[in-house]
């Protein structure tokens, strides 16, 4: 599960203290799954017991007059498990763990011990920021559209992956039309053909060259060097270009997967430089917040293993 390590403007445990939450992360990443696991294998074999004790067919001879309301659903598609929320299968179990994570990560992103920011309540279903960061390891850090202070002036960022490698700046084409095709046209417009029209755009290459300058600007002040590469993605529809722009990745929905997978498949540990280089990047970006009521007691850990 990638880490989220700025959202916004709001205020970041991770700017608080860079080199302290990522591996702290993974450890209480790691510890509770280990817990819940191993609760949820516990509770299988006592289900696997209790199913040997009782046969089946005398549960299928009871009459309907002794049956609950709730008993008779186990007469339905639906399994005792799910009806009490316990999923049947690893996978599953691995889902609601990430889907139980996913509000500390928010919490992370969004507080430090002293302060808090005011979160818009659609970050909650933001279902691109939720597949960045279940579906990427957590050996990358996020920067969903982060506001850097440029010349006391906010100025919006792109989306930003930070990995032990280098630095992903990621503009995303998504249309609900998957038939739809974006032509690269020239420097500054591109053409979306749908539904037997034409729309022209403006080129994404421009928000990833602003970002791109501002980052590069950040590592060259600091003396740092660290590869920064932009990215156009479309996972649903296609990219046509006939000159492909200087620089820039362009990764249609042909090449998505490969792309995907290579994320996927990186197991190269955090690296020292990598969090050098993000608290470097944080250390540029704009956050608002306020003080924690005095009566409000916060704390970095969490727990996801004792809930229900």
């Amino acid at each position: 599960m990638a880490q989220l390590v700025k959202l916004y403007d709001y205020i970041s445990r991770y700017e608080w203290n860079t080199y302290r939450y990522p591996t702290q992360f993974i450890r209480l990443k790691q510890e509770n799954w280990k817990k819940l696991y191993n609760r949820w294998v516990d509770k299988h074999e006592i289900k696997a017991n209790e199913s040997e004790e009782i046969p089946k067919p005398l549960f299928n001879r009871l009459p309907w007059k002794f049956l609950s309301g709730k008993d008779k659903e186990l007469e339905t598609e639906k399994t005792e498990d799910e009806i009490n929320g316990i999923p049947e299968t690893e996978e599953g179990l691995k889902q609601v763990f990430l889907n139980r994570l996913f509000p500390f990560q928010l919490k992370w992103a969004t507080s430090t011990i002293t302060d808090v920011s005011l979160v818009d309540e659609k970050v909650y279903k933001d279902k691109t920021l939720i597949y960045f960061l279940q579906r990427f390891p957590d050996n990358y850090f996020l920067l969903y559209f982060p506001v850097f202070a440029v010349k006391n002036a906010p100025v919006d960022g792109e989306i930003i992956l930070i990995s032990p490698l280098g630095i992903e700046i990621i503009y995303l084409l998504e249309e609900t039309n998957r038939d739809a095709l974006f032509k690269i046209d020239d420097k500054r417009h591109w053409t979306v053909y749908k539904g037997g029209q034409q729309l022209k755009i403006v080129s994404p290459i421009i928000a990833l060259k602003r970002t791109e300058q501002i980052v590069k600007s950040i590592l060259k002040n600091e003396q740092v060097n660290y590869p920064v590469r932009k990215l156009v993605i479309s996972k649903t529809n296609h990219i046509v270009y006939t000159q492909k722009p200087y620089n820039t990745y362009i990764i249609g929905k042909n090449d998505y997967e490969d792309w995907f997978l290579q994320c996927r498949s990186l197991a190269t540990p955090l690296k020292g430089q990598q969090i050098k280089v993000t608290e470097m990047i944080l250390k540029y970006c704009q956050s608002a917040s306020i003080r924690r009521p005095e009566w409000e007691e916060e704390t970095d850990s969490f727990s996801l293993a004792d809930e229900g």
